[in-house]
């Protein structure tokens, strides 16, 4: 605004207010020109209502509602439809007259009873007299949300198809160019004025916004100073400032010309809709003419800061700016990449049991297609539920981590091992072998079937692991709504992630022998193998002395049947002697870990740990950690660093989780990573029970499982960037640390 501007308003704001004070008839006080009053509308929702008298009008940018209950957060307001005015001191701007109603959403976590806000607002009237900036308090009793019993997931997901609005059969949402319209013009010879509109329901992201030059001149833009907006917590950007209504704001000129100029100013933004669906980054190009300057003034030119980004997030935004095939190719490298980690290793003796159980009937082709089946499967189920779990903000995989449903499977990995050791033969019942009896001659797809269902399971039970290349898709599907880009990035990977189990299939068909003894040598191996899945799947559930017990067992018994402590005569074949000498290192490993549990180890990757030094026992051990399992705890606890000037460190972690328990086994360990970490307060968020504070916990931070760690500074603002998904040793954590 120019200095005699803003000198004409002031002096016209006095005048206003010494009309007021002497009561001129023709203006009515602001409490009746605009009757404001508010009340609760439910457990979860406010309004806050003006009655306008005919005559007046109120600002739509100058309207505002402030919560003075700290425990309860206010959401984004729901303001109708304006008519937009040209003000003489505020430019192009909305307005409402007669009736103005705005709901607004509450979050009241606490469940307080009563909640105080402060209203905002200012208008004027036609005669051309504007108010003062007026306030006003409200004191609301809020109703009580009936108490509910624990959420049932299934539930949960069927309430999310009916909420769910992805837009594929509707067309609700406005066009870009209606939901955020740019305006630019020339204010004068050194200034230009850009102004967005921004239709109800919508907001920008103020750290999207880019303004440059789309042409080479002698004008280049100065510094721009972006208003500061509305603070709002992002699930996909986390702590962000956003736009309502509209934003308008001036950028100075460089020029190294009197001359007039045309320019072209190329915006870059990025805006959503309130309901959930965010729009891609939009560009729009205006063509100004620059006027003859009078002098040439001095600017600073803008320096647009760098922001590392963490690894989840550069995912995000190549989704967003790559070509769908690159996104499609760079996937499945990514899958080729998470292929050789834990989560998919347990996955092998499942898919070899499945091929062995086929007896001398398995061909080299059926070997393929059965693995082919149970990847598929596989991969399309990683997808669905990915997909499901971004849109609905829940981890399904975690929901299948219950106690009961993991000793079910782990039993059903037990019935299947006593039948690979001859116990009994699993079978369909004769009534239901005689109808597909006919067909199965013509379509051998019993197996596959088979095959495909323990692949759905298997990856929903066996291996819930969470990367950072998953968790950049989920946050892109959450805050885009793209499913289809999204979903197939996650198919990809997840069948590149199954890929070296179709080279096992492919290889099966030669490899396995056809029949006889060696089959069913064959098949009690793979038998062991299923324990082993079993015992390690039940690892999440029972002790740790249990597991460990029971691994030594696992160990040592099959050891004995390989002959480990027998003579074998000298005519017997190298086979045997090779055998036998696994089942030797079976016996002694099994030992170790029974001679480790016997003086209180429970690691059975470190079965002697503390025999020989006294402090061994102590350089071994991890990080001890304070645990956190809500949300107040988490605050509470980032207040108390911050006025100690500490770091936090947030680790959230499950029994189920592989990726965890590496990094406990492995970084946490690691003497250099305890002495960089000590100057942090270490807490922990287990997840394990998938409670709802659990979910309220992943879902603040916008994450779906575990292996996930956050830190936090002394401003206890988290620092995004370092974010570690999924598994990391300790030189590339420690790396990391250095670099907050």
């Amino acid at each position: 605004m120019p200095f005699y501007q803003l000198i004409f308003f002031i002096l016209l704001t006095a005048f206003t207010q010494q009309t007021l004070a002497l009561g001129t008839p023709d203006l009515l006080p602001p409490e009746q020109a605009f009757k404001v009053s508010a009340k609760a509308i439910s457990a979860e929702q406010i309004e806050v209502s003006w009655v306008i008298a005919d005559g007046y009008y109120l600002y739509r940018n100058k309207t505002s509602i402030i919560s003075e209950s700290d425990a309860i957060q206010l959401g984004v307001p729901d303001m109708p439809t304006g008519k937009t005015k040209h003000d003489e001191f505020f430019g192009d701007t909305v307005i409402y007259r007669n009736q103005l109603k705005i709901s607004i959403p509450i979050i009241n976590k606490t469940k307080l009873s009563a909640l105080s806000i402060q209203v905002n607002y200012q208008g004027c009237a036609d005669i051309g007299i504007c108010y003062p900036p007026q306030k006003t308090s409200f004191t609301l009793d809020l109703p009580q949300l009936p108490s509910n019993s624990k959420a049932d997931p299934i539930k949960q997901l069927v309430n999310g198809f009916k909420g769910l609005k992805l837009n594929l059969f509707e067309d609700e949402l406005l066009p870009a160019e209606q939901a955020f319209q740019f305006f630019a013009s020339v204010k004068d010879a050194n200034t230009l004025h850009v102004n967005w509109l921004i239709a109800d329901g919508y907001y920008l992201y103020r750290e999207k916004i880019q303004l440059n030059l789309a042409n080479k001149t002698a004008i280049q833009l100065g510094q721009i100073t972006i208003p500061q907006g509305s603070p709002y917590h992002d699930e996909a950007f986390g702590q962000v400032q956003t736009f309502h209504n509209e934003l308008s704001f001036d950028i100075p000129l460089i020029r190294s010309e009197k001359s007039a100029q045309n320019i072209t100013l190329l915006a870059k933004y990025q805006g959503c809709a309130d309901r959930g669906v965010c729009y891609p980054p939009m560009e729009s190009k205006i063509e100004l003419n620059i006027p003859e300057a009078q002098q040439l003034l001095p600017a600073t030119k803008a320096t647009p800061p760098t922001t590392k980004l963490s690894e989840q997030d550069q995912i995000f935004q190549s989704l967003q700016s790559d070509s769908f095939a690159l996104t499609l190719l760079s996937f499945f490298g990514f899958g080729l990449l998470l292929a050789f980690t834990p989560c998919i290793f347990p996955m092998i003796p499942i898919l070899s049991g499945i091929i062995v159980g086929q007896g001398e009937s398995v061909t080299t082709k059926k070997a393929f297609l059965l693995s082919f089946s149970y990847v598929l499967a596989s991969a399309l189920t990683y997808t669905a539920f990915g997909v499901l779990a971004a849109l609905f903000g829940s981890n399904l995989q975690s929901t299948f981590q219950e106690p009961w449903i993991i000793a079910v499977f782990s039993g059903i990995f037990i019935l299947l091992s006593l039948s690979m050791f001859g116990f009994y033969n699993l079978e369909l019942p004769k009534v239901i072998q005689a109808k597909l009896h006919n067909s199965s001659d013509k379509h051998r797809d019993g197996s596959y079937l088979g095959a495909g269902i323990m692949g759905s399971l298997s990856s929903l039970i066996v291996g819930p692991c969470v990367a950072a290349p998953l968790a950049g898709a989920l946050i892109y599907i959450g805050q885009t709504g793209d499913v289809i880009l999204g979903g197939s990035a996650l198919f990809v990977m997840g069948f590149a992630m199954g890929s070296p189990l179709l080279l096992l299939g492919a290889s099966a068909g030669k490899l396995l022998p056809k029949a006889g003894h060696w089959l069913n040598s064959t098949k009690a191996i793979f038998g062991v193998l299923m324990l082993a899945v079993s015992l390690w799947m039940l690892d999440r559930i029972l002790p740790a002395h249990v597991t460990m017990l029971l691994a030594a067992a696992l160990l040592i018994i099959p050891a004995i049947y390989l002959r480990a402590i027998d003579p074998l005569p000298e005519s017997l074949s190298g086979w045997h002697k090779l055998w036998k000498g696994f089942g030797i290192i079976m016996l002694v490993y099994g030992i170790l870990l029974l001679i480790g549990l016997s003086i209180g180890n429970s690691n059975p990757l470190q079965p002697l740990r503390g025999i020989g030094s006294a402090n061994a026992d102590e350089q071994h051990q991890g990080l001890a950690f304070k645990q956190v399992s809500s949300i107040a705890e988490l605050e509470q606890i980032l207040q108390q660093a911050s006025s100690n000037q500490q770091w936090v460190m947030l680790d959230f972690y499950a029994d189920w989780c592989i990726s965890c328990k590496e990094m406990e086994a492995y970084t946490f360990t690691d003497e250099r990573v305890k002495q960089q970490l000590s100057r942090f307060i270490l807490i922990q968020a287990d997840v394990t029970k998938n409670a709802s504070d659990d979910k309220a916990l992943l879902q603040r931070f916008n994450l779906i499982g575990p292996p996930a760690i956050l830190f936090f500074g002394p401003d206890k603002q988290e620092r995004t960037a370092s974010r570690v998904i999924g598994y990391q040793n300790s030189e590339t954590f420690l790396a990391n640390i250095n670099n907050l």
